[in-house]
């Protein structure tokens, strides 16, 4: 009866927020819940009958989460916290959102992920990739690897746990606890001709000597051996094959798996959406969907909210392609320029606590190949005056930077410069791309973010 109270209690504040057009509908519910009864959570999470899996990565949770639903959904009756709320307060509004739900999909921020997994109990657990991200609040990239490696320790056998074998600090995780499988790509004619000089765990987790690659993908992502200890990449269970890159439009991949070998065809482009792909589609073959469910559910995928959307604002597109760290933000401007690069942008820099305070990561970004081919940037946001710098020390004209901090005169200004019938793409920030998104909604050209049917 308690419970059942502050269930009520917690899901009539959300209403509220809601209805008061406040945001944040999708984790007030759970902050409530848990200062009313901070066991709650390991109690709902216990009344799915087929438990819960976790999503975790520092690049591509969001994605891959929303790619493994749509897999899934066909299959289970899902609690999944779609609007990508990912802490602990977002997990518990997620399964306060759970009646009728058999499983629980939930998407967990890297830092949370120690906690949730010790109250959730997960049936799965899938870990993505370890980048460095938001210094000022993860720490050095070892912390949270040790965060993660506390929480897989000692996982039953019975866990399915799935993990990247292309990052050496997750791929390690395979052996701590858990029934691992495996992921990666194979298909070095995708390789990069170097290690990115940003590249975070480059080095042997053993004895620190710089790992030897025999092809290197995403970041330090890759076929990586330590050519002192002998360190190297886990054999693979789940492989991305023969892997063809269409631009700005589409991807497509041989999945090989032990049941088989189907060709997907993703509706987004670029490799770090193969690794979204792969990766959701292991813990949907761990928790018993079939090959055919994989491909039908990747092939129906759209674009998650924020990350690679196309949104038409009267005869214009925007095209909002989220960036947050070094290694996502190299990754939107490859597939930028393997699409043909644009020749305006806007790059929108905030550093709210859900950017990171630190902004310091702009200049470990490899913007220049992509500045390099703009007439025109426009600098953005509560940190532009930053970014601006940032573009003339790479090389630009500053009479081809346009600085105007305030976030909806920045899309306005885009907006006036690009054609009809065309493009213009937008590199945001986190907070950044919710408050661009939010002045979209207002002028009824996208449903608000905290629309409850969005979300």
């Amino acid at each position: 009866m308690r419970l059942g109270l502050e269930i009520a209690l917690a899901r009539a504040a959300g209403r509220l927020s809601r209805l008061a057009g406040a945001g944040g509908g999708t984790t007030l519910p759970g902050k409530l819940l848990l200062r009313l009864d901070p066991d709650a959570i390991d109690r709902l999470g216990r009344r799915l009958p087929l438990g819960s899996a976790l999503v975790s990565a520092t690049n591509g949770k969001t994605t891959t989460a929303a790619m493994a639903a749509e897999i899934l959904s066909t299959r289970f009756r899902l609690a999944h916290n779609r609007s990508g709320a990912n802490l602990v307060s977002g997990v518990a509004s997620a399964l306060l959102r759970a009646d009728g739900a058999e499983l629980g999909l939930l998407e967990v921020d890297e830092a949370a992920l120690p906690e949730v997994v010790r109250r959730i109990h997960p049936r799965a657990l899938c870990l993505g990739n370890l980048f460095r991200d938001q210094l000022d609040r993860y720490g050095e990239l070892e912390l949270v690897a040790d965060g993660w490696r506390a929480a897989v320790r000692g996982l039953p056998a019975a866990t399915a746990l799935v993990v990247n074998g292309d990052d050496p600090q997750v791929a390690s995780l395979s052996t701590e606890g858990g029934t691992p499988t495996v992921f990666g790509l194979d298909d070095p004619r995708h390789a990069l001709p170097a290690v990115p000089h940003a590249a975070d765990s480059s080095h042997c987790i053993r004895c620190g000597t710089p790992y030897a690659y025999a092809a290197v993908y995403v970041g330090h992502l890759g076929d990586y051996r330590c050519p002192k200890c002998g360190h190297a990449r886990p054999a693979l269970d789940v492989v991305a094959r023969g892997i063809e890159l269409n631009g700005l439009e589409s991807a497509a991949f041989d999945l090989v798996a032990p049941g088989g070998t189907t060709r997907i065809a993703l509706r987004l482009p670029g490799l770090y959406n193969v690794y979204n792909a792969l990766a959701a589609a292991s813990l949907a073959l761990a928790l018993g969907a079939g090959l055919d469910d994989v491909r039908a559910g990747l092939e129906r995928f759209s674009a998650a909210f924020g990350r690679f959307e196309r949104i038409a604002v009267g005869d214009r597109r925007v095209l909002v392609l989220l960036i947050k760290n070094p290694a996502g933000a190299n990754e939107a401007v490859r597939t930028l320029l393997a699409g043909g690069a644009p020749t305006l942008a806007v790059i929108a820099l905030n550093d709210a606590i859900a950017d990171g305070r630190d902004v310091s990561w702009i200049w470990d970004v490899d913007f220049e190949p992509l500045l390099e081919r703009l007439e025109r940037v426009i600098a953005t946001g509560e940190r532009a005056a930053e970014l601006s710098l940032r573009c003339k020390y790479a090389g630009v004209d500053p009479e081809r930077i346009e600085l105007v901090p305030e976030l909806e005169r920045a899309l306005d200004r885009g907006l006036e410069l690009t054609p009809p019938g065309g493009e213009l793409v937008i590199l945001p920030t986190y907070t950044a791309m919710l408050s661009l998104r939010k002045t979209v909604a207002g002028r009824g050209y996208v449903r608000p973010y905290w629309d409850e049917r969005a979300a």
